[in-house]
């Protein structure tokens, strides 16, 4: 009869039971970079989720400068898309902006975020990888629920 060494095969079923670690978002701009876990978690239907208040990114981003974005391959073969904030040249916060949806037809890595002219200064990116459950909005628009998000506050 052959012993197997007990403690190896415990560590090995401790690790199998473990929750997967959820997958971070990397955003770099102006030579520094910060991976991020996401704030919110939560299953395709937007359901049993899991909030991580700690889960947010800073950077400083120097008015003008783009933010690239890189997420993992269990993002990028889903719909996902990028919201942010900035202000322009003289203080005034715009309009939240907002990419394009990637989806799982035309999977995309990364994204490059360039606010629309060189004197704006980002505030705060969000990417959302988005669940299959739908809303309507207040305006009767309809919307998919973001199963996980990413934050990023910029700094000075």
């Amino acid at each position: 009869m052959r012993r197997v060494p007990l403690l190896p095969v415990l560590l090995l079923a401790a690790t199998a039971c473990a929750a997967p670690t959820p997958p971070e978002v990397t955003f770099y701009a102006d030579g520094e970079a910060v991976a991020v876990a996401p704030l919110d978690d939560c299953d395709i239907d937007a359901e049993n989720c899991r909030r991580d208040p700690a889960a947010e990114g800073r950077l400083r981003v120097r008015p003008g400068l783009p933010v690239q974005i890189s997420v993992p391959g269990e993002v990028a073969d889903t719909a996902w898309g990028v919201n942010f904030r900035y202000r322009d040249a003289a203080g005034v916060e715009q309009e939240p902006g907002r990419s394009a949806v990637f989806t799982v037809s035309a999977p995309k890595h990364a994204y490059t975020l360039t606010l629309p002219n060189p004197g704006d200064r980002l505030i705060g990116v969000e990417v959302q990888q988005l669940s299959r459950r739908i809303q309507t909005s207040t305006t009767g628009a309809f919307d998919f629920v973001a199963r996980r998000v990413w934050v990023l506050t910029v700094e000075g």
